[in-house]
Order: C-alpha cells, then structure tokens, then sequence
C-alpha cells in the first residue's frame, strides 16, 4: 500500500519537476522546444502525407507542407518581418538563395516562398521516414553533395525543368548551417542553375536568432526574425564562365545585409524605420547588371 501511495506522488511530482524545469532552467527549456519542434515536423508529415500522396509527387504539395510550419511561430512566440516581399511577384522562373542558420529557417522559408517554388535539399533527408516521404511528395530536389557528376546531372534537369515548368528553386548556397557573424563560401550550384536556366536570382537574408535562438548557449526563447529580399540580380547573357563572379557578387550583398541586420536588429526597431539600403552589386561579367535599387513594402506577420 505504502509503495502505490509513493508511486502515486512520485508520478504527480514528475510533471511539476519538469513544469519547473522548462520555467527555470534555460537549457531544459531549450530541448523542449527544440523536440517539439522536430516532433511537429514529424507528425505533421505523417498526417499529411497519404492526402498528398492522392495528388502524386507535385510541387502544389508544398502548400500542405507551409500550411503546417507556419503555426509554429505562434507557439514560439517568434514575430516575423519580411521586407521587400513585392520583388517575388513576378510570373517567370527564377532562383532564390537565402542564408542557412539553423532548422529554425524553415519558419522564415514558409514566409517567403511563393507558389510553385520547391527547394534543393540533401539527399540524406529523402531517408528520414515520413519527413523525407513528405518531402519527395512535394517535389523537393535532391542532391547528393558527395557526387559532383550526379548533383551536375540534377542541376541540368532542374534548369530544364524550371523553364518548361515556371519552376521557383530556393536554394541555401552556404550548403551547411552557420551561426557566425559572417557567411561562409558560397557553393556554386545556385548559379550554375541560374545561368543554365537564364533565370533571375533573388537574394533574401534572415536576419541572425542571437537575440532569441542559440544552439551553442542552448538559448530559445521568442523574439523577432526579419527577412529582407534583395533586389533580383540578372543572369541573361551569362555562361558558366561568369559564375565565379556572379556567386561573389551576390554573396558580398548578402553579407553587407547581414551585417547590417546584426548591428541594428533590436526587436521591433524595424517595424519603425523604413530598411536599410541594399547594396547595389557590381555587375558579374556581361549581362549581369546591378542589384538596383527599388522601393520597398513592409510586411509584418505575426
């Protein structure tokens, strides 16, 4: 009797421990929400995959896949600021490379990704159960980074493809997550696509998580991203020869945005002051043009 009465209060005291703990200690509270958020993908691909799976492998498939991320903001208490929106409605194909931080990105790529847009992802994440199902179901392009000849391969399919098709690509060109204050070298398949396909490329920089996420001090609480898109950078004209100086021409704005977002990110400051100016690219070769100045909308989501 004595044993039940003590498994009964030990089994009322584990929730209160734990209630404690997420309140109190900053790194239980970190894993929490870092499980929750893994589990979250997990389980919203395996309840969506059999309703996409009715439609086949098709990029329309993404809409369930933004559809379940987004709610996540909301319950991390995660503001979200996206500048220069505008610049994505146009109606022709074109390559998106964004800067790659932590899984957190997924909410910020579920701001901005317009319709018929698919990312290129590892192909690792094709193996990972009903996450990797979800995934192919909605066209997501895999490559596999450790074989040049078959990523090669994918690149010319997909430059293809995004001609026959009005095909979007968002592609994270630094190829690995990275929390420091500078990007890393970017790879050159986004570019080599772009070229390829002679498709436009849109830069967009989310702002860093310091204030809110970090995985080195197991730090997560809520806070404001900002995303801002960059003017479009052309590639008309090019070949695969200009793609060095393209790649560094779009990478050097990006950092300069960066930059910036991380000497004046400070919560809400940026739904008071108009963005900060994009700087403008020298051109990469023939026909690459400038990143040119444009007027830019605020969109606040939240």
């Amino acid at each position: 009797m004595i044993e039940v009465v003590l498994l009964h209060g030990l089994l009322l005291l584990l929730p209160l421990a734990a209630l404690l703990l997420y309140r109190y200690n900053a790194t239980f509270h970190y894993f929490c929400k870092v499980a929750f958020f893994n589990c979250w993908i997990a389980a919203m691909a395996t309840l969506l995959s059999p309703f996409a799976a009715l439609r086949g492998r098709s990029v329309e498939n993404m809409k369930l896949l933004r559809a379940a991320i987004l709610p996540l903001k909301h319950f991390y208490g995660i503001k979200m600021q996206v500048w220069g929106s505008e610049r994505l409605n146009i109606k022709e194909p074109y390559v998106i490379v964004c800067n790659h931080q932590a899984s957190l990105d997924l909410m910020g790529m579920v701001e901005v990704i317009p319709d018929r847009c698919v990312p290129i992802a590892k192909k690792e994440l094709m193996y990972m159960g009903t996450v990797g199902w979800a995934c192919w179901l909605s066209g997501i392009i895999f490559i596999d980074r450790h074989k040049r000849e078959d990523a090669i391969t994918v690149i010319s399919q997909t430059a293809r493809t995004m001609r026959r098709e009005n095909l979007r690509v968002l592609v994270f060109p630094e190829g690995t997550r990275n929390q420091d204050k500078s990007m890393l070298p970017f790879k050159r398949g986004a570019f080599h696509l772009a070229v390829q396909a002679q498709v436009p490329i849109f830069p967009v920089v989310i702002s860093p998580y310091w204030d809110f996420f970090s995985s080195k001090d197991k730090k997560f609480t809520s806070g404001t991203c900002t995303i801002q898109i960059l003017p479009k950078v052309e590639t008309r004209g090019l070949s695969p020869k200009d793609v060095p100086e393209l790649t560094e021409t779009v990478r050097q704005a990006m950092a300069d945005a960066l930059a910036e977002m991380s000497i004046n990110h400070c919560g809400d400051q940026y739904a008071e002051q108009p963005p900060f100016p994009c700087c403008a690219g020298a051109g990469a070769g023939r026909g690459t043009g400038s990143l040119e100045r444009e007027k830019d909308t605020t969109s606040t989501r939240s």
